[in-house]
């Protein structure tokens, strides 16, 4: 019984005291700055040039998601890039993956591609 006229009371102010308000953690910083590595970007590729700070970015330690639907016809463009990424992870000790028609994933070192698509009820599997 008395249980139950415990989860009744309004929560203290010592209660209130236990939980963490997370907007104050990101003003304070606590998440960390933006550009301290290990964060998803997403480029779009339109010529070879901008290979090349994609590049930097991965040895900075983020993860960069290509769109390269621009140049999708250009055989060579498309064979010198990915020469150039696969180079980059292996540089690292990343991993580069081709998604869907026009994607490409390239992940620093610490992290690998499983190239196993998961369906539906297949989460644990």
């Amino acid at each position: 019984m008395k249980l139950i006229q415990k989860m009744k009371r309004e929560p203290t102010p010592k209660q209130n005291g236990t939980y963490i308000d997370l907007g104050e953690l990101e003003e304070t910083g606590a998440f960390g700055e933006e550009d301290s590595g290990r964060t998803l970007k997403v480029a779009e590729l339109h010529r070879y040039e901008d290979i090349q700070p994609l590049i930097t970015l991965v040895y900075q330690g983020h993860t960069i998601l290509i769109d390269y639907s621009p140049v999708a016809t250009d055989e060579l463009l498309l064979k010198r890039v990915t020469a150039e990424l696969k180079q980059v992870a292996q540089d690292t000790n990343g991993d580069v993956a081709g998604l869907k028609k026009n994607l490409l994933v390239v992940v620093p070192g610490g992290m690998k591609i499983d190239r196993k698509i998961i369906r539906g009820g297949d989460f644990f599997q």
